[in-house]
Protein backbone atom coordinates (compact mmCIF):
# COMPACT_ATOMS: atom_id res chain seq x y z
CA UNK A 1 0.00 0.00 0.00
CA UNK A 2 2.89 2.42 1.21
CA UNK A 3 4.19 1.80 -2.65
CA UNK A 4 1.15 2.32 -3.95
CA UNK A 5 0.87 5.82 -2.57
CA UNK A 6 4.18 6.86 -3.09
CA UNK A 7 3.11 5.85 -6.92
CA UNK A 8 0.30 8.08 -6.64
CA UNK A 9 2.41 11.43 -5.31
CA UNK A 10 4.92 10.79 -8.10
CA UNK A 11 2.31 10.95 -10.80
CA UNK A 12 0.88 14.07 -9.99
CA UNK A 13 4.44 15.68 -9.47
CA UNK A 14 5.50 14.18 -13.05
CA UNK A 15 2.08 15.71 -14.76
CA UNK A 16 2.04 18.73 -12.93
CA UNK A 17 5.91 19.56 -13.55
CA UNK A 18 5.37 18.86 -17.02
CA UNK A 19 4.26 22.03 -18.39
CA UNK A 20 7.22 24.15 -16.40
CA UNK A 21 9.40 22.13 -18.66
CA UNK A 22 7.29 22.57 -21.38
CA UNK A 23 7.43 26.17 -20.99
CA UNK A 24 11.19 26.58 -20.04
CA UNK A 25 12.13 24.69 -23.31
CA UNK A 26 9.48 26.92 -25.37
CA UNK A 27 11.94 29.85 -24.94
CA UNK A 28 15.17 27.83 -27.27
CA UNK A 29 13.06 25.49 -29.49
CA UNK A 30 10.10 24.83 -31.31
CA UNK A 31 7.08 23.79 -30.31
CA UNK A 32 7.21 21.15 -32.59
CA UNK A 33 10.59 20.26 -31.85
CA UNK A 34 9.78 20.35 -28.08
CA UNK A 35 7.10 17.76 -29.07
CA UNK A 36 9.30 14.98 -30.67
CA UNK A 37 11.89 15.48 -28.04
CA UNK A 38 9.42 15.03 -24.91
CA UNK A 39 7.71 11.59 -27.23
CA UNK A 40 10.66 10.68 -28.56
CA UNK A 41 12.33 10.16 -24.82
CA UNK A 42 8.77 8.72 -23.30
CA UNK A 43 8.68 6.13 -25.91
CA UNK A 44 12.32 4.85 -25.34
CA UNK A 45 11.11 3.25 -22.11
CA UNK A 46 7.50 2.17 -23.01
CA UNK A 47 9.41 0.60 -25.69
CA UNK A 48 11.76 -1.16 -23.63
CA UNK A 49 9.55 -2.65 -21.16
CA UNK A 50 6.83 -3.48 -23.82
CA UNK A 51 10.26 -6.09 -25.28
CA UNK A 52 11.11 -6.77 -22.28
CA UNK A 53 7.42 -8.30 -21.05
CA UNK A 54 6.67 -9.22 -24.93
CA UNK A 55 3.54 -7.27 -25.41
CA UNK A 56 4.22 -6.89 -29.15
CA UNK A 57 2.87 -8.98 -31.43
CA UNK A 58 2.61 -9.21 -35.45
CA UNK A 59 -0.61 -10.20 -34.94
CA UNK A 60 -2.03 -6.65 -33.44
CA UNK A 61 -1.18 -5.50 -36.67
CA UNK A 62 -4.78 -5.70 -37.66
CA UNK A 63 -5.72 -2.47 -35.64
CA UNK A 64 -2.93 -0.56 -37.32
CA UNK A 65 -5.35 1.60 -38.67
CA UNK A 66 -6.48 2.26 -34.99
CA UNK A 67 -3.25 2.91 -34.02
CA UNK A 68 -2.45 5.28 -37.05
CA UNK A 69 -4.94 7.22 -35.58
CA UNK A 70 -4.31 7.12 -32.30
CA UNK A 71 -0.64 8.04 -33.41
CA UNK A 72 -1.51 10.91 -35.51
CA UNK A 73 -4.14 12.89 -33.71
CA UNK A 74 -4.14 11.67 -29.93
CA UNK A 75 -0.21 11.91 -29.25
CA UNK A 76 1.65 13.61 -32.34
CA UNK A 77 -0.93 16.26 -32.62
CA UNK A 78 -1.40 16.38 -28.93
CA UNK A 79 1.67 16.76 -27.59
CA UNK A 80 2.32 19.73 -30.30
CA UNK A 81 -1.08 21.57 -29.43
CA UNK A 82 -0.82 21.15 -25.63
CA UNK A 83 3.50 22.42 -26.29
CA UNK A 84 2.09 25.39 -28.55
CA UNK A 85 -0.33 26.63 -25.76
CA UNK A 86 1.86 26.19 -23.19
CA UNK A 87 4.25 28.38 -24.39
CA UNK A 88 1.58 30.57 -25.09
CA UNK A 89 0.25 30.70 -21.47
CA UNK A 90 1.33 30.22 -18.01
CA UNK A 91 2.46 27.61 -16.52
CA UNK A 92 -0.34 26.86 -14.04
CA UNK A 93 -2.92 28.31 -16.36
CA UNK A 94 -1.69 25.82 -19.20
CA UNK A 95 -1.87 22.16 -17.13
CA UNK A 96 -5.58 23.25 -15.63
CA UNK A 97 -6.56 23.59 -19.01
CA UNK A 98 -5.14 20.89 -19.99
CA UNK A 99 -6.46 18.62 -17.38
CA UNK A 100 -10.12 20.41 -19.56
CA UNK A 101 -9.89 16.58 -21.46
CA UNK A 102 -12.34 15.22 -18.65
CA UNK A 103 -15.08 17.75 -19.50
CA UNK A 104 -14.78 16.63 -23.22
CA UNK A 105 -14.84 12.64 -22.25
CA UNK A 106 -17.48 12.80 -20.58
CA UNK A 107 -19.55 14.99 -23.44
CA UNK A 108 -18.21 12.49 -26.30
CA UNK A 109 -19.31 9.61 -24.22
CA UNK A 110 -22.71 10.44 -23.88
CA UNK A 111 -22.91 11.09 -27.87
CA UNK A 112 -20.71 8.45 -29.18
CA UNK A 113 -21.29 5.29 -26.49
CA UNK A 114 -24.26 3.95 -26.33
CA UNK A 115 -23.35 2.77 -22.60
CA UNK A 116 -22.98 6.21 -21.21
CA UNK A 117 -25.13 8.30 -19.74
CA UNK A 118 -25.00 11.99 -18.29
CA UNK A 119 -26.47 12.55 -14.88
CA UNK A 120 -27.43 15.64 -13.25
CA UNK A 121 -23.96 15.87 -11.28
CA UNK A 122 -21.69 15.16 -14.37
CA UNK A 123 -23.55 17.72 -15.89
CA UNK A 124 -23.57 20.36 -13.67
CA UNK A 125 -19.53 19.45 -13.47
CA UNK A 126 -19.28 20.05 -17.15
CA UNK A 127 -21.07 23.52 -16.95
CA UNK A 128 -18.78 24.59 -13.99
CA UNK A 129 -15.94 23.59 -16.01
CA UNK A 130 -17.03 25.62 -19.25
CA UNK A 131 -17.69 28.54 -16.79
CA UNK A 132 -13.86 28.57 -15.20
CA UNK A 133 -12.71 28.43 -19.08
CA UNK A 134 -14.73 31.46 -19.77
CA UNK A 135 -13.39 33.23 -17.16
CA UNK A 136 -9.57 31.97 -18.37
CA UNK A 137 -10.25 32.72 -21.48
CA UNK A 138 -12.02 36.21 -21.17
CA UNK A 139 -13.25 36.26 -24.38
CA UNK A 140 -14.91 39.75 -23.52
CA UNK A 141 -11.34 41.65 -23.33
CA UNK A 142 -10.58 40.89 -27.14
CA UNK A 143 -7.10 40.73 -28.49
CA UNK A 144 -6.01 43.05 -26.12
CA UNK A 145 -6.63 40.75 -22.77
CA UNK A 146 -3.71 39.73 -20.17
CA UNK A 147 -4.44 35.92 -21.48
CA UNK A 148 -3.30 35.11 -24.79
CA UNK A 149 -6.29 33.82 -26.49
CA UNK A 150 -4.44 31.59 -28.87
CA UNK A 151 -2.78 29.46 -25.97
CA UNK A 152 -6.19 28.80 -24.54
CA UNK A 153 -7.30 27.27 -28.02
CA UNK A 154 -4.18 25.19 -28.53
CA UNK A 155 -5.04 24.12 -24.95
CA UNK A 156 -8.34 23.37 -25.75
CA UNK A 157 -7.85 21.79 -28.73
CA UNK A 158 -4.95 19.52 -27.14
CA UNK A 159 -7.68 18.52 -24.38
CA UNK A 160 -10.67 18.18 -26.63
CA UNK A 161 -8.43 15.82 -28.68
CA UNK A 162 -7.28 13.84 -25.87
CA UNK A 163 -10.94 13.37 -24.45
CA UNK A 164 -11.93 11.90 -27.92
CA UNK A 165 -9.46 9.78 -28.11
CA UNK A 166 -10.35 8.18 -24.64
CA UNK A 167 -14.04 7.93 -26.50
CA UNK A 168 -12.18 6.62 -29.63
CA UNK A 169 -10.33 3.99 -27.48
CA UNK A 170 -13.55 2.87 -25.57
CA UNK A 171 -15.44 1.79 -29.13
CA UNK A 172 -12.55 0.50 -30.95
CA UNK A 173 -9.78 -1.10 -28.96
CA UNK A 174 -10.97 -1.68 -25.69
CA UNK A 175 -13.30 -4.65 -26.53
CA UNK A 176 -10.22 -6.37 -28.36
CA UNK A 177 -8.93 -7.22 -25.07
CA UNK A 178 -5.37 -5.42 -26.01
CA UNK A 179 -3.04 -5.03 -23.36
CA UNK A 180 -2.20 -1.22 -22.51
CA UNK A 181 1.23 -0.82 -22.56
CA UNK A 182 0.87 -2.49 -26.12
CA UNK A 183 -1.68 0.33 -27.18
CA UNK A 184 0.71 2.97 -25.78
CA UNK A 185 3.92 1.40 -26.83
CA UNK A 186 2.62 1.11 -30.52
CA UNK A 187 0.84 5.23 -30.58
CA UNK A 188 4.28 6.45 -29.14
CA UNK A 189 6.28 4.62 -31.29
CA UNK A 190 4.34 6.07 -34.67
CA UNK A 191 4.15 9.45 -33.11
CA UNK A 192 7.55 9.24 -32.94
CA UNK A 193 8.14 8.56 -36.93
CA UNK A 194 5.21 11.45 -37.77
CA UNK A 195 7.06 14.07 -35.71
CA UNK A 196 10.10 13.25 -37.32
CA UNK A 197 8.85 13.16 -39.99
CA UNK A 198 7.62 16.86 -39.87
CA UNK A 199 9.64 18.91 -37.62
CA UNK A 200 12.17 20.99 -38.48
CA UNK A 201 15.20 20.10 -36.36
CA UNK A 202 17.63 23.16 -37.34
CA UNK A 203 18.03 25.08 -34.10
CA UNK A 204 17.36 21.66 -32.05
CA UNK A 205 20.69 21.66 -30.21
CA UNK A 206 19.88 25.38 -28.96
CA UNK A 207 18.31 23.78 -25.96
CA UNK A 208 22.19 22.86 -24.62
CA UNK A 209 22.71 26.12 -23.90
CA UNK A 210 20.04 25.65 -21.08
CA UNK A 211 21.35 22.87 -19.27
CA UNK A 212 18.02 22.83 -17.01
CA UNK A 213 15.60 23.22 -19.61
CA UNK A 214 17.43 20.25 -21.50
CA UNK A 215 17.12 18.19 -18.64
CA UNK A 216 14.27 19.05 -17.53
CA UNK A 217 12.17 18.30 -21.50
CA UNK A 218 14.48 14.92 -21.56
CA UNK A 219 14.06 13.19 -18.34
CA UNK A 220 10.64 15.31 -16.67
CA UNK A 221 9.39 15.44 -19.94
CA UNK A 222 10.26 12.50 -21.54
CA UNK A 223 10.88 9.87 -19.71
CA UNK A 224 9.43 10.48 -16.49
CA UNK A 225 6.45 12.14 -17.63
CA UNK A 226 5.48 10.59 -20.45
CA UNK A 227 7.01 7.15 -20.64
CA UNK A 228 7.23 6.29 -16.62
CA UNK A 229 3.97 8.28 -15.65
CA UNK A 230 2.21 5.53 -17.93
CA UNK A 231 3.74 2.75 -16.16
CA UNK A 232 2.33 4.48 -12.97
CA UNK A 233 -0.78 5.38 -13.64
CA UNK A 234 -1.31 1.48 -15.00
CA UNK A 235 -0.27 0.41 -11.98
CA UNK A 236 -2.40 2.53 -10.14
CA UNK A 237 -5.46 1.40 -11.91
CA UNK A 238 -4.82 -2.27 -11.04
CA UNK A 239 -4.37 -1.09 -7.41
CA UNK A 240 -6.94 1.17 -6.78
CA UNK A 241 -9.31 1.47 -9.87
CA UNK A 242 -9.88 4.22 -12.62
CA UNK A 243 -12.03 6.60 -9.92
CA UNK A 244 -9.62 6.50 -7.17
CA UNK A 245 -6.22 6.85 -10.07
CA UNK A 246 -7.72 9.25 -11.94
CA UNK A 247 -7.38 11.84 -8.39
CA UNK A 248 -3.57 12.04 -9.30
CA UNK A 249 -5.22 14.44 -12.27
CA UNK A 250 -6.37 16.93 -9.53
CA UNK A 251 -2.92 16.70 -8.16
CA UNK A 252 -1.19 18.30 -11.54
CA UNK A 253 -3.13 21.11 -11.53
CA UNK A 254 -1.99 21.83 -7.72
CA UNK A 255 1.32 21.35 -8.92
CA UNK A 256 1.71 23.05 -11.63
CA UNK A 257 0.64 26.25 -10.19
CA UNK A 258 2.74 26.01 -7.21
CA UNK A 259 5.94 25.69 -9.49
CA UNK A 260 4.45 28.52 -11.81
CA UNK A 261 4.38 30.68 -8.16
CA UNK A 262 7.65 29.69 -7.56
CA UNK A 263 8.93 30.98 -10.37
CA UNK A 264 7.45 34.29 -10.21
CA UNK A 265 4.65 34.12 -12.33
CA UNK A 266 1.94 36.15 -11.45
CA UNK A 267 -2.25 35.18 -10.99
CA UNK A 268 -4.74 37.36 -10.74
CA UNK A 269 -7.84 36.90 -8.50
CA UNK A 270 -10.28 36.17 -11.28
CA UNK A 271 -7.46 33.57 -12.47
CA UNK A 272 -7.69 32.10 -9.41
CA UNK A 273 -10.89 31.43 -9.00
CA UNK A 274 -11.58 30.12 -12.44
CA UNK A 275 -8.87 27.26 -11.82
CA UNK A 276 -10.43 26.13 -8.48
CA UNK A 277 -13.94 26.08 -10.68
CA UNK A 278 -12.48 23.39 -13.33
CA UNK A 279 -10.46 21.76 -10.93
CA UNK A 280 -13.66 21.10 -8.71
CA UNK A 281 -15.57 20.60 -11.90
CA UNK A 282 -13.68 17.82 -12.79
CA UNK A 283 -13.86 16.40 -8.88
CA UNK A 284 -17.81 16.81 -9.39
CA UNK A 285 -17.14 15.10 -12.88
CA UNK A 286 -15.95 12.12 -11.32
CA UNK A 287 -18.13 12.04 -8.37
CA UNK A 288 -21.15 11.75 -11.04
CA UNK A 289 -19.33 8.87 -12.85
CA UNK A 290 -18.78 7.18 -9.45
CA UNK A 291 -22.68 7.39 -8.79
CA UNK A 292 -23.43 5.96 -12.18
CA UNK A 293 -21.14 2.89 -11.69
CA UNK A 294 -22.65 2.19 -8.84
CA UNK A 295 -26.01 2.02 -9.78
CA UNK A 296 -25.47 0.50 -12.85
CA UNK A 297 -23.46 -2.53 -10.10
CA UNK A 298 -25.96 -1.98 -8.17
Amino acid sequence: MKLARLAFVLLGLFWGSNFIYMKWASSSISPMQIAFLRVFFGFLPLAFVAWRRKVIRFDQLRYLHHFIVMGFVATAFYYFAITKGTALLPSGIAAVLGNAATLFTAIFSVFFLRTEKMNSTMAIGVLLGFVGITLIARPWEGAAGSIEFAGVCWLLTSSLVLGLSYVYVRAFLSPSGLAPLALATWQMGIAVVVLAAVTDFGGVTNILHDPLAAVGLVMGGGVLGTGVSFFLYYYLLEKFGAVASSGATYMAPAVALIIGWAVGEKFGLLEFAALVLIIFSVMVLHLGRQRTLQRAVG
